[in-house]
């Protein structure tokens, strides 16, 4: 949907230069362990998981082959873990648009949406809330049992996309580097767009996000160009860009730990 290099100025290029996570047949240790890390990161918005957090029953029988990635999604989404982190501090359509994110990998496309699952909510409570996305035949056409969800309308996949769907996930991603908790935001975004039924400004991503590449290997470095946040020991007009050198295992923490920080990441390039 976006060329190249639009795509690396919105932030997006990780999404369109990467395959979909899919746990495939006669998978090794090595598969499900990327599966489940996916699986954490995108279900919960990119929020860093503490070991103590971890769904350790759900990720052992994903292990054993005794349930699917669909029944891994489904089982983060029903944890209380997910519902302490987006269903209690949140107001309840914002809990909703969250929803259709992580589970769906798209924005609400309409009003409708939104009142259907309000008033499903309200009918049969919030099993069934998380069960109306996974259970879906959207759902199973663009995933599948194997596949884990991913922002499906900041690529082209031509499964049930609506353009404006495009639009209105920008209102709901911030950045590769952020994480839908830290954007502070428990009222819902796409408020305004819905009622009216127009498509939404695109505002590149600030603060969290990337400018640069956001792929690579192991063994890769890259230097990172901070704007420091303001200290209590100094005046707020005394901010100092630095330059970091970040290996590729430790990028996605370190832009978490910058982000909490209230550090600006300015870019990221290859050393």
């Amino acid at each position: 949907m976006a060329g190249v290099k639009e795509s690396g100025r919105l932030g997006i290029s990780a999404f369109q230069e990467t395959e979909p996570t899919e746990l495939r047949p006669h998978w090794t240790d090595d598969d499900v362990n990327a599966v489940i890390r996916a699986a954490y990161r995108q279900v919960l918005g990119n929020e860093h998981i503490m070991q103590s957090e971890r769904l350790t029953s759900a990720e052992s029988l994903l292990r054993q082959g005794q349930i699917t990635v669909r029944d891994f999604v489904r089982a983060l989404a029903q944890s209380e873990l997910y519902r302490r982190k987006f269903f209690y501090p949140n107001f309840q359509v914002r809990f909703i648009e969250l929803n259709y994110k992580h589970l769906l990998g798209r924005a609400p496309y309409n009003e409708a949406e939104i009142a259907y699952h309000v008033d499903l909510y309200s009918s049969e409570g919030y099993e069934a809330e998380i069960n109306s996305y996974i259970d879906s035949l959207e759902y199973q056409q663009s995933f599948g049992d194997n596949v884990v969800p991913y922002y499906r309308d900041l690529v082209t996949t031509g499964v049930g996309q609506q353009t404006v769907g495009f639009t209105r996930l920008f209102q709901l991603y911030r950045g590769y580097a952020n994480s839908d908790r830290a954007q502070a935001q428990t009222a819902p975004r796409l408020t305004w767009e819905l009622a009216r039924n127009m498509a939404s400004p695109i505002s590149p991503p600030t603060a969290g996000a990337l400018s640069g590449p956001l792929g690579g290997s192991r063994g890769d470095v890259y230097r990172v160009r901070v704007m420091q946040g303001p200290s209590a020991a100094a005046p707020r007009i005394r901010r100092s860009a630095i330059e970091l050198l970040v290996s590729f295992d430790q990028l996605s923490n370190k832009l978490q730990q910058l982000n909490r920080s209230g550090s600006k990441v300015l870019s990221i390039q290859p050393v």
